[in-house]
């Protein structure tokens, strides 16, 4: 099957495929609970001829989906989980919430999961009529929003074996996402106490809250000697009750460490640690660390990020309506602020990066593509696919499903997710995706450079898992 055939394979599907992004979005299942979705992706796939297994790597909601055999064999990444919180009714250019305090989508892995499905169908299309050797494999990957799924799957060698793999993300831009991201620690401390009454005997109790505190302080006066890039948050999670004429006997606080590198987000993890024990001892509390999840680095595969440009102009950018522009514009209104492209992509990416967005300046919808860049710049967030970039050569685009104002993991983002122009943008995602695996499969030269480059940028160490072996991943579901 020549390349120029898998636009009629993905749009020949197109209202399977929206409509698999749809029901996943009316789901809305928070990390390692996400049994619809799962059960939703794995039906097509069943119908579209993988062999799919559920449950990988001890994880519930983690699966792949399998079709051809043989050598090479490349990846695709699918996520489906949603966010806590953000609730929000479909086309609604307000916040009003489906049900208050409930989840949603508000990073549109809906579409992420759906459009790496379609790019999958469509190079297993490929294999087939082909009839060469080769196999495609779709990963099924839960928790990435606080559970670092694919980090699980990774520390036990699912990801093992693969030539590459390819993966995108829903947004307000189109262009190949190139560059590092901060590697994490999540991280509970659990101070047990000793409960007495305020007033009568407060010398007998001894207060975790209290505790709970001073590590709250001490980490403020650390932030001050960490390195400029590192990033320390926390919830408390457990203010232990709601009397205050009562010591509290427990109270816990969540948190997670970022830097640039998985041994700095150690180093980082490794103070706020000693902190805590600090914490237990000036309140003599008892302490329990629960290791919760760890993400890598992303190891940018500059060889890779050329293959999906190449793809991104081939491929047509989607056309809007006018009533789709109009849209738009009434969501950028919303927006707290306006976002500076410029400065945010400008000094990596030259002044063809600077012209572009200088020219498309204003549009509600980013109807263009940014030219290339390979950077060497540090995004200011994790993602676990950077446990996958150690292993194999990983590379993503950025695709529009959204106005440009629109804020990460927001109401706005939710109440987009099913609208037609996040579904043109899952197509051309997805469309993108499978003309560069069919490219990968059709160029073992290509496949060699790419892991070259990985080679040379990862060392001689090669990966090491940041999540200790017996930490199991955490399921988080309910409402806020």
């Amino acid at each position: 099957m020549p390349k120029s055939r898998v636009h009629e394979t993905i749009y020949s599907r197109a209202d399977l495929l929206t409509g698999l992004s749809d029901e996943i979005w009316g789901y809305a299942e928070t990390a390692f609970v996400e049994d619809r979705s799962v059960e939703a992706l794995c039906r097509v796939l069943r119908q579209a001829g993988f062999e799919v297994q559920t449950g990988v790597c001890g994880v519930r909601t983690a699966f792949c989906a399998r079709f051809g055999s043989g050598e090479p064999v490349i990846g695709l990444l699918g996520e489906y989980d949603a966010l806590f919180g953000l609730s929000q009714r479909s086309g609604l250019t307000g916040k009003e919430p489906l049900e208050p305090g409930a989840p949603g989508h508000g990073c549109g892995h809906n579409l992420l999961g759906a459009g790496a499905l379609g790019a999958a169908i469509a190079v297993a299309e490929y294999l087939e009529r082909s009839g060469g050797p080769g196999t495609v494999i779709f990963y099924g990957c839960p928790g990435e929003e606080g559970g670092s799924g694919k980090a699980f799957m990774a520390r036990e060698g699912i990801f093992n074996g693969l030539e590459a793999a390819v993966t995108w993300h829903p947004g307000s831009l189109n262009m190949v996402s190139s560059g590092s991201s901060l590697a994490n620690i999540q991280v509970a401390y659990r101070f047990k106490g000793v409960s007495a009454h305020a007033a009568a005997d407060p010398y007998n109790g001894r207060s975790a809250l209290d505790a709970v505190e001073l590590l709250n302080i001490g980490v403020q006066f650390m932030r001050e000697h960490i390195i400029p890039e590192a990033r320390v948050h926390y919830a408390i999670t457990n203010a232990g009750g709601l009397s205050p004429n009562v010591v509290q006997p427990e109270a816990e606080v969540l948190y997670l460490c970022r830097a640039p590198s998985n041994g700095q987000a150690g180093q980082v993890f490794n103070w706020v640690t000693d902190i805590a024990r600090g914490a237990a001892l000036m309140t003599q509390t008892e302490l329990e660390v629960k290791f919760v999840k760890a993400c890598s680095n992303l190891i940018q595969n500059n060889t890779l990020e050329r293959v999906l440009y190449e793809n991104m102009q081939a491929v047509p950018l989607p056309d809007y309506t006018q009533e789709e522009w109009d849209l738009a514009e009434q969501y950028n209104r919303t927006a707290p602020g306006k976002k500076d492209n410029i400065a945010k992509y400008g000094s990596e990416g030259g002044p063809a990066v600077v012209d572009c967005f200088k020219k498309n300046a204003g549009k509600a919808l980013g109807d263009f593509l940014v030219p290339y860049f390979a950077s060497n710049a540090v995004m200011m967030g994790s993602t676990d696919v950077g446990d996958v970039s150690w292993i194999t050569p990983t590379a993503q685009i950025n695709a529009v499903t959204q106005a440009t104002e629109t804020p990460g993991h927001s109401w706005q983002t939710v109440a987009q997710g099913c609208s037609s122009v996040a579904h043109k943008g899952m197509l051309y995602a997805a469309e993108v995706m499978a003309g560069a695996v069919i490219d990968l499969f059709e160029n073992p030269e290509l496949r060699q450079a790419a892991r070259r480059e990985l080679e040379e940028r990862v060392g001689p160490c090669g990966y090491v898992c940041p999540i200790p072996q017996g930490v199991e991943p955490r399921p988080i579901s309910g409402k806020l």
